[in-house]
C-alpha cells in the first residue's frame, strides 16, 4: 500500500481499481479526460513520468517500439517520433487489425509531431500494419490502473493491452526478453496479491512515475501466446484479426478451441449436433461444387437450382488483395473455416481476386462479416460486396461455361 490508495485484504482487481480511480479523483491528481474511472488514468506529472522514458537503455537501444493509444502516454509517443524511432500503436479496440504506424510528414517540425503523438494525430497520420507486416517490437509501453512493484499490472478490465501482447507473441513481433514498460502516478503503484491475477496477464519490467523509475525484476512469465481456451466467439466478431491468426495457427497444428466450444464439445454427439454435421460435410465445396480450370480462371459451382439461377437472388462477393503465392485451395480451406462457403467460387488468381456467389444478399453480407480481416500469404484481403452483381461475377463465370 502507498501514496494513500488503501487496500482491503481479499481485494478483486475491480476493488482495486475502483480505489485508485477514486483517490485519483478526490486527491486532485486526475488530469484531463475526465472522470477517470473505467480508463487508464492521465494524471497531473505524466509527461513528467514520460519523459524519464529516454534515460532508460531499453529505450535508447529500441527502433521499433509500440506506445498504447492512452492519454497519459503521450510523452512517450512524442519521444519516440523526435528520436525518429519507429511508432506502432494499437487500432482502436483492436477493430480494424492490431497496430497503426505513426507517420509523420517529411520535415515534420516539433509541433507537427506533438500532433502526431496525440489521438488526433494517431487518425491523422498513421498507416495500418498487416498481420504479416513483420513487426519487431522492441520495446512495449503500456498503460496502467494499478501496478506492483513486483511488476504485476491491472488495466482498465477490457484485456485489450493483454490481447495485444498475446497476438504479438503470435506474430512473432516480440520476444519473451522484450521489456514491457508502465507509466503511471506514484498512488498508482499498490501491492497487488498475485492470486488474483491470471495466466493471461501482462506483467512489466519497468514502472515510470514522476518521482521514480522502478527496475520490477519481474519473475512472474509474460503470456506466450493467445490463449484460445478464454477467447469467445464474441471477441472473436468484435477482433476480426484474431480470426487470422487462429486459422494460421490451427493450420501449424495448434489447439485453437474456443471458450464457448469446450461446452458445445459436451454435446457435440446429440442426434441434433450429429445431423448438423451431416450437413455440413454435404454442404463442403470440395463435395458439393464440380470445377474447371479454364485459362486464368478456376470456377466451381454447386448445385444451384434454375429457380435461383435466373432469380436475381445471387449476391456475389469480391474477394481482392490476394497475393500471388496464395493457392484456390487455401482460399477455400479458409472459406470453410470462416463458415463462408459459397454456393460458387470464381477464382481469378492472375488478377489476384475472385468472386464467391451466394443464394442471397444476407448470407453474403454474412460472408462478408466473417471474413473480415482474413489475411493471406502475407496480405489482408479486401472482402466486399461486388458492385455490379449480376455482371462482374456471375456474367464471367456464365460465360465460361
Amino acid at each position: 500500500m502507498e501514496g494513500g490508495v488503501r487496500l482491503r485484504a481479499g481485494a478483486s482487481k475491480w476493488d482495486v481499481r475502483e480505489k485508485v480511480w477514486d483517490y485519483l479523483e478526490a486527491s486532485g491528481l486526475a488530469d484531463f479526460p475526465r472522470p477517470v474511472h473505467r480508463r487508464i488514468p492521465n494524471f497531473k506529472g505524466s509527461h513528467q513520468a514520460c519523459c524519464s522514458i529516454k534515460e532508460l537503455d531499453a529505450f535508447n537501444r529500441a527502433s521499433e517500439i509500440k506506445v498504447d493509444p492512452d492519454k497519459p502516454l503521450e510523452g512517450v509517443r512524442l519521444a519516440a517520433l523526435q528520436a525518429r524511432k519507429t511508432l506502432l500503436v494499437p487500432t482502436p479496440r483492436l477493430r480494424s487489425g492490431l497496430f497503426n504506424k505513426i507517420v509523420p510528414p517529411s520535415g515534420a517540425t516539433k509541433e507537427i509531431l506533438r500532433i502526431c503523438a496525440t489521438s488526433q494525430g494517431i487518425k491523422e497520420y498513421s498507416v495500418p500494419v498487416g498481420l504479416d507486416g513483420k513487426a519487431r517490437v522492441d520495446l512495449v509501453v503500456v498503460g496502467s490502473v494499478a501496478v506492483s512493484e513486483k511488476g504485476w499490472r491491472i488495466g482498465k478490465g477490457e484485456g485489450y493491452a493483454d490481447m495485444e501482447y498475446a497476438m504479438m507473441v503470435s506474430m512473432g513481433a516480440v520476444q519473451a526478453d522484450t521489456p514491457v514498460i508502465t507509466i503511471v502516478h506514484d498512488c498508482q503503484v499498490v501491492d497487488i496479491a498475485e492470486e488474483i491475477l491470471d495466466d493471461h496477464d501482462l506483467t512489466v519490467d519497468y514502472i515510470l512515475t514522476p518521482t521514480r523509475t522502478i527496475k520490477t525484476n519481474c519473475k512472474r512469465p509474460k503470456p506466450r501466446g493467445i490463449i484460445w481456451r478464454k477467447v469467445s466467439y464474441e471477441m472473436l466478431e468484435k477482433i476480426p484479426i484474431l480470426k487470422s491468426l487462429r486459422y494460421r495457427e490451427k493450420q501449424a497444428g495448434k489447439d485453437v478451441t474456443l471458450q464457448d466450444e469446450h461446452s458445445d464439445l459436451a454435446n457435440a454427439n446429440t442426434p441434433a449436433a450429429l445431423s448438423e454435421k451431416a450437413m455440413a460435410e454435404n454442404t463442403r465445396p470440395q463435395a458439393a461444387m464440380g470445377s474447371a480450370q479454364i485459362g486464368q480462371h478456376y470456377v466451381e459451382s454447386g448445385s444451384l437450382s434454375p429457380r435461383l439461377e435466373g432469380s436475381g437472388m445471387i449476391t456475389t462477393v469480391y474477394v481482392g488483395n490476394i497475393p500471388p503465392s496464395v493457392r484456390v485451395s487455401e482460399l477455400k480451406c479458409a472459406l470453410r473455416e470462416f463458415r463462408a462457403t459459397p454456393l460458387r467460387l470464381n477464382w481469378q488468381g492472375a488478377q489476384h481476386r475472385a468472386f464467391l456467389d451466394y443464394k442471397d444478399k444476407a448470407t453474403a453480407e454474412s460472408a462478408v462479416s466473417s471474413l473480415k480481416g482474413l489475411s493471406l500469404g502475407g496480405n489482408t484481403l479486401r472482402v466486399e460486396l461486388a458492385k455490379n452483381q449480376r455482371n462482374k461475377g456471375q456474367v464471367e463465370i456464365n460465360s465460361q461455361k
